[in-house]
């Protein structure tokens, strides 16, 4: 078992907890993770990129000069692709760049992800988020006591904490997620990882 301490909002150690070896304390696995982050990034890219093609520019019905005779390079549009104004050789179309990764593997990605935020003390476990109503103030002020104030930080709350989702999501660098929402990519892409203990049960209990 990997031990942490757990703050409050003071940023002052409330208690300590026990996180299970096997989703907290495993050797990284650096490929699985790239491999996964990777596919991910791929998979969220709209794909809506376009060019337009010799046949679909207007104009270049008519072939600019005869076949022989003049002395120069024969053509047979004046949209061919080594024109000005011609169409694009090649060119991007819109496409899915989709791709898919084994369950396993995901797990396994978010499992080093995790170890390796413990193992680099970029974890940082609280003991809950109590927000009466949205305060951005407030929660900037919680990210000062733990130490963390200008770093690039993601935060993990419950899926039910609106509260606390409303209060860090105009935070300057801070990406706020629900634990729902927790993937490899938005695990790994930060300088601190701030979750409750309770959201760090629910990610042993689904990782392990």
């Amino acid at each position: 078992m990997s031990k942490i301490d757990i703050k409050n909002a003071e940023g002052k150690k409330v208690t300590t907890t026990e996180l299970s070896s096997s989703v907290f304390g495993i050797e990284p696995n650096i490929p699985v993770t790239h491999q996964v982050v990777t596919c991910q990034m791929a998979s969220m890219r709209q794909g809506t990129h376009s060019t337009k093609g010799r046949s679909d520019v207007s104009g270049g019905g008519a072939k600019p000069w005869r076949q022989k005779g003049t002395g120069r390079a024969r053509q047979g549009s004046i949209r061919a692709a080594q024109w000005a104004g011609g169409g694009v050789a090649f060119g991007p179309v819109p496409r899915s760049h989709a791709r898919r990764t084994n369950n396993k593997e995901v797990k396994l990605a978010m499992r080093s992800i995790l170890s390796g935020k413990l193992r680099d003390d970029e974890l940082v476990l609280v003991e809950g988020f109590s927000f009466d109503k949205p305060s951005t103030k407030q929660a900037v002020a919680m990210l000062k006591a733990l130490g963390i104030e200008g770093k690039r930080v993601t935060v993990v709350v419950p899926d039910d904490a609106v509260n606390a989702f409303l209060s860090f999501r105009n935070v300057e660098r801070v990406n706020v997620i629900g634990v729902g929402e927790a993937t490899a990519t938005n695990l790994i892409d930060n300088a601190a990882l701030v979750m409750s203990a309770d959201v760090a049960k629910q990610l042993e209990e689904v990782l392990a």
